[in-house]
């Protein structure tokens, strides 16, 4: 399991919970601001069991919040509505003389180092995506889809899932016989579909070994070729190209070379559907915790890199997005992974427990923010004839 709780310090007994007046008067005011309080009755309030947790709020911020959370440190009732709260205040700039040279050097390493080099572009399946086939089994729907779904017409997620897979093929114009290449193609949810009910021959790359081993006998007896690979060595040419939830992990030192790689390997008449998260405005770093935790060296673009790097290489068809849906999947996830964590239990431990509810949570809260976006770009070569028209399912 790539997870390792060595990299977190080990909880302590708690004593007294201490009051609320011993925060530095700082913290208070910023919490005060998005109207929470601590040890407050309320199901959004920080929960204080360790007054250590406020040093590790002042020198590393986000970081030292999340593992004193995953420490026992302190609690919340409603992660995502706290989350939520703080992000509508645009805490991050609020509390920016917290922690300033921790900030100062994340921001430093992530502006000037390629953290998404092809040296480093297994890290984050082996960190994150090879965490444990049995922990995504029970936390995702059948098809295991790790992205977000839509939420238009669903009752749930497995509904919501197989309504977006139809989407994005339906987006993708996919016709029997063409050749589709998935660009971080996951356990192989949308490639098995996109077989399956449109006929077409299906490359699936990603850099898990878990996922591809799985991927693999998933799509068993289909037209289906699946490979361990960085897409920056891909060769040939595909009909349709697509890309689910894999833009995060390319970073914007790659961002020419990825589409300067999608339009080498795209036919002239093709399409090509990137399905990523996105944010409201751009930052020049990712959330220390969810960087070094759960998404090592990702990071979330912004409207106007997107735009000013496709500049040129493609013609957007379509831009769509659908970001408060990701709420929806995370608030799913959620529940499903609280149902299973007694069979889970086991083999993860409590402290796995408290990251990854910590995890789905403030996620669920970024979007619900709407700091956190969701988009689904269609994209066509300069040289395609003929127009496209943008499909949205009906009710």
């Amino acid at each position: 399991m790539a997870y390792d709780p060595a990299t977190l310090t080990s909880p302590e007994t708690p004593a007294a919970r201490p009051p609320a007046a011993a925060a530095p008067a700082l913290l208070r005011e910023l919490l005060a601001r998005a109207d929470v309080r601590i040890n407050g009755g309320r199901p959004w309030d920080l929960q204080v069991h360790h007054p250590r947790l406020y040093q590790r709020l002042l020198t590393q911020w986000s970081l030292g919040a999340g593992e004193a959370y995953v420490d026992g440190d302190w609690d919340c009732e409603r992660l995502d509505l706290l989350f939520e709260r703080l992000l509508r205040t645009d805490i991050e700039h609020r509390a920016s003389g917290l922690a300033r040279g921790f900030l100062l050097l994340e921001n430093l390493r992530q502006r000037f180092f390629n953290l998404q080099s092809v040296a480093r572009a297994h890290q984050v399946g082996e960190h994150h995506y090879d965490a444990g086939n049995d922990l995504f089994e029970r936390m995702l729907d059948s098809r295991m889809i790790y992205s977000c779904a839509y939420w238009e017409h669903a009752q749930d997620l497995e509904q919501a899932q197989e309504h977006k897979l139809a989407m994005i093929c339906r987006k993708l114009q996919l016709r029997p016989g063409e050749t589709l290449l998935d660009i971080g193609c996951g356990w192989g949810g949308l490639t098995r579909y996109a077989a399956e009910h449109h006929g077409v021959k299906v490359t699936g790359i990603t850099i898990s070994r878990e996922q591809l081993a799985l991927a693999q006998a998933r799509c068993a007896g289909l037209p289906v070729t699946l490979l361990l690979q960085d897409y920056r060595s891909l060769q040939g040419r595909f009909d349709k190209i697509v890309s689910v939830g894999m833009f995060e992990h390319v970073g914007p030192k790659n961002y020419r070379t990825y589409f300067d790689t999608a339009r080498r390997l795209l036919a002239p008449e093709g399409l090509f559907l990137l399905h990523t998260i996105g944010v409201d405005r751009q930052a020049h770093r990712t959330d220390p915790w969810i960087d070094r935790h759960v998404f090592p060296n990702g990071r979330l673009p912004a409207p106007g890199e997107l735009a000013r790097v496709l500049e040129g290489r493609f013609v957007i068809e379509d831009w769509h997005n659908f970001g408060t849906d990701y709420d929806l999947t995370l608030m799913a996830w959620h529940q499903r992974f609280e149902a299973a964590w007694p069979e889970l239990s086991a083999h993860y431990g409590e402290r796995f427990a408290r990251m990854w509810r910590y995890y789905l949570l403030c996620c669920a809260g970024f979007f619900r923010s709407r700091q956190g976006q969701l988009w689904q770009l269609v994209l066509s070569s300069p040289q395609r004839h003929g127009p496209y028209r943008s499909y949205r399912p009906a009710g």
